[in-house]
């Protein structure tokens, strides 16, 4: 009869969640990330900027443990950061050299493990090893309360009787097998139940003992991942310090100067400084001078700026290096929906009061827009041609609406003007568009002033996008406001020496200028 193992249980009987499924995937950045802060850091530096240290030669030691640090502190980060992060088994390219070399050293292994056990009498070397594997990741399962369940696999799985056994042939492993996958089927996640159950299945030791570890890799990894959860909530309140003690590390072994971030703020001072956007702060009357600016308005605009930013010629400022990828992202989909935007209000301004409040006419032509420019940032994508595609679906599906709806299909040379509009909305130049990226900028930066964010009205011409860029805008800020958490300090120092309250022009103007 197999030995089935119990359930495990709290003290009031219920029953103890060991791990939970993972839902998404996202890549840490830690690998990448000491590269790219070498570079920024190793810029020469301008009067203008934060002293650095002289340069000094750095030992491979002291890379080494940056490099661990900036590991640990893009961990830490991605952890608080990304709800969704999980830990994930890494996955070889088919056909790599890793992956041969891998698959020849498995293969090796268990046909070793397969011609001793068809030895005559069978020799259960590797087998025990394997064995003594599979109980101590039994038992790295288990959390402190689950005394009656280690007992029962210590008792079980009991390396030295095994052994005994084996010596006089009287080893049972199909009935051992049996009681490691019940063990299992108890301490998976509901996720894992599938494959407990084709283990049952598989009636060949040597098969089944690789699906077994196959199975327990897997375990171990919603293990972690339930681990992470479990801090994500301990580890928020923490983590603003620990970040910025990792950064500040780093800095010193690197002697860095944060020029990219003095430099990206800088460039945000002198946009500021020359529109009229001290306005949204509240100010009468645009600020004339550097030492005008308020510094939190300097900030703001430079967080916008992040949305715009040419990531294939531009190294991006030190202290937003971990975000990199989700201001990137986040960017992206703001393009394809300035571009959804500006589509919609040619078609609106151009049929008006025809198609007025159809609200669900105006979603799908959205989603016809999406669809077709998916895959826009691409290398490969030509816009051009897309919006030529949007331009011709576009007229179709209004014509059609029209009919439905009782109004005169669009003349043909109306037609024509409606598609040639909408296809000049690829350009980057284009009035429309350039208006629509101007409204959404506008209201990100109000948001982003705001105290009470559910109270910032959307611009016109924003109505169909609303749902999209208010989802897009939550991240923006959670971004923000963890990021000025962290690197606040660093920023008044770089600010002050920017805002220079007593000179009026910015720093690196020349004389002539003052």
């Amino acid at each position: 009869m197999p030995l089935e193992p119990e359930k495990p249980r709290e003290d009031n009987g219920e029953e103890i969640p060991v791990s939970t499924q993972p839902n998404m995937q996202r890549d840490s950045e830690a690998e990448n990330l000491p590269n790219q802060m070498s570079q920024g850091a190793e810029i020469s530096h301008s009067g203008s900027t934060l002293p650095s240290a002289s340069p000094n030669l750095v030992s491979a030691e002291e890379l080494i443990e940056a490099e661990k640090g900036i590991c640990n502190m893009a961990l830490a980060h991605e952890i608080v950061v990304n709800e969704s992060f999980i830990i994930k088994q890494r996955d070889l390219p088919e056909k790599s050299f890793e992956k041969t070399i891998e698959d020849i050293m498995k293969k090796a292994f268990w046909d070793c493990l397969q011609a001793q056990l068809m030895e005559d009498p069978p020799v259960y070397h590797h087998a025990i090893k394997l064995l003594a594997e599979i109980k101590e990741t039994l038992l790295s399962l288990l959390l402190p309360g689950h005394t009656r369940l280690r007992n029962q696999i210590n008792e079980v799985l009991d390396l030295e009787l095994i052994k005994q056994e084996a010596e006089n042939g009287a080893l049972n492993i199909p009935k051992l097998a049996d009681f490691i996958i019940g063990m299992m089927g108890t301490l998976c996640a509901p996720i894992r139940d599938d494959d407990i159950k084709l283990l049952r299945n598989i009636s060949d030791v040597v098969p089944l003992f690789r699906e077994i570890f196959a199975v327990l890799d897997l375990m171990k990894l919603d293990l972690v991942n339930f681990a992470i959860s479990s801090i994500r909530p301990h580890l928020m309140k923490q983590s603003v310090d620990f970040e910025r003690m990792c950064f500040q590390k780093f800095l010193d072994k690197q002697h860095g100067s944060l020029e990219l971030s003095t430099e990206w703020l800088q460039e945000a001072a002198s946009e500021v400084l020359g529109s009229d956007m001290s306005v949204l702060d509240g100010a009468t009357a645009c600020a004339t001078d550097v030492s005008a600016l308020c510094p939190t308005l300097v900030l703001n605009h430079a967080y916008i700026k992040l949305l715009k930013w040419d990531h294939a010629r531009r190294l991006f400022p030190e202290t937003v290096l971990m975000d990199q990828s989700r201001f990137e992202e986040m960017q992206q989909e703001l393009n394809q929906l300035t571009i959804a935007a500006a589509v919609l209000l040619v078609i609106y301004n151009m049929t008006g009061a025809a198609i007025s409040g159809l609200s669900g006419f105006l979603d799908k032509l959205k989603g016809i827009i999406k669809v077709l420019l998916t895959g826009m940032h691409s290398h490969s994508f030509h816009l051009a041609e897309a919006m030529t595609s949007v331009s011709e679906q576009i007229c179709v599906e209004v014509n059609n609406c029209l009919s439905q709806h009782g109004f005169p299909r669009l003349p043909p040379e109306e037609e024509m003007v409606l598609k040639g509009q909408i296809q000049a909305t690829f350009s980057q130049d284009n009035s429309v568009r350039k208006l629509i990226d101007l409204r959404i900028q506008t209201f990100m930066k109000m948001h982003l002033m705001s105290s009470n964010p559910k109270s910032v009205a959307v611009p016109g011409g924003l109505g169909p996008i609303r749902r999209e860029l208010e989802e897009i805008t939550v991240k923006f800020l959670h971004l923000v406001n963890y990021n000025k958490l962290v690197f606040s300090l660093y920023y008044d120092t770089i600010l002050a020496k920017v805002l220079r309250r007593n000179e009026p022009k910015l720093p690196g103007a020349s004389e002539k200028e003052q």
